[in-house]
């Protein structure tokens, strides 16, 4: 199975598009790997589940859940991570992210919701992963989140994300798309934002399409096509960290698999273009060992 460096990118499994992937057969050259919500196929099993694990077996995979409330008030749900670690063990996913976000407080709210940037705030975040990974017996990944009304700040989002990963000693999903929104709905320089981000501690990367629901405000649906600005963001992404295994996000409003194929085309040419892949020199015949 190939390694998460080695990847270039790669396409949500929604079951949607299962048949579509079914009838096109063989897509290793043109889909890298696969993300999927863990808590969508833990415990699946029967026709669907046997469908699950030859994708499993064929392609690399990697997890993003949905539930695990990172920055909430509630104890962690330790079965759940059990549960995920088996499935995660069990499937060979190449690494488990999760949003930097919180979603329940007493109960699962169904939606993920910002966290306030204070140092109390990062230091429950932070405890919070390491406790994850414990568990797990793997280092994690948490992603950048979009948010629409200006928090609580005592430090600067940049800051509070570096320093959820620096205290936690955990990787980062970075959400090219979410830094892009949050630039245009909070008003800063998403380069400026790109170039804080220490290229060792990004795991990959996420792009998606958004709707702009007015000149100064988007909303991050993953549904609708990547536009030119967030383009841009991600090829200045690849020429300040280099390649990254990035995902293309559609969760609604999803195309035809051959329109998904070809956007997913452009991800690979704009790597190409920005980041290319530097073979190693050919070594001099005679050259000592």
């Amino acid at each position: 199975m190939r390694k998460l460096q080695q990847l270039s990118a790669g396409l949500g499994l929604r079951r949607s598009l299962m048949p579509e992937l079914d009838a096109a057969g063989d897509l290793r050259s043109a889909i890298d790997f696969f993300e999927i919500a863990p808590e969508n196929w833990l415990g699946i099993g029967g026709r669907l589940g046997k469908a699950f694990r030859r994708y499993t077996e064929a392609y690399p995979f990697i997890a993003h859940g949905l539930s695990l409330s990172l920055g909430g008030p509630d104890p962690l749900d330790d079965i759940f991570l059990q549960r995920l670690k088996g499935f995660l063990d069990d499937h060979g996913i190449l690494l488990y992210s999760e949003h930097l976000s919180w979603c329940s407080d007493g109960a699962h709210l169904y939606d993920l919701l910002p966290i306030p940037f204070t140092e109390d705030a990062l230091r429950h975040v932070a405890a919070r992963v390491r406790r994850t990974q414990d568990i797990l017996g793997r280092r994690i990944a948490v992603e950048n989140a979009s948010f629409y009304t200006p928090l609580a700040s005592e430090i600067s989002e940049p800051e509070f994300l570096l320093g959820v990963v620096r205290e936690a000693d955990c990787d980062l999903l970075l959400d090219v798309n979410n830094v892009y929104v949050n630039s245009v709905n909070h008003r800063y320089d998403a380069r400026a934002f790109i170039d804080q981000i220490p290229a060792e501690r990004v795991a990959y990367l996420h792009v998606a399409g958004h709707y702009e629901e007015a000149p100064d405000l988007i909303v991050d649906t993953h549904g609708a096509d990547i536009v030119d600005p967030v383009w841009e963001l991600l090829a200045y992404t690849y020429q300040r960290m280099g390649r990254r295994a990035t995902l293309l996000e559609r969760d609604f409003n999803i195309p035809p698999l051959p329109e998904l194929l070809q956007e997913l085309g452009k991800v690979r040419r704009v790597q190409d273009e920005n980041a290319p892949v530097l073979l190693p020199c050919a070594r001099p015949r005679h050259a000592a060992v």
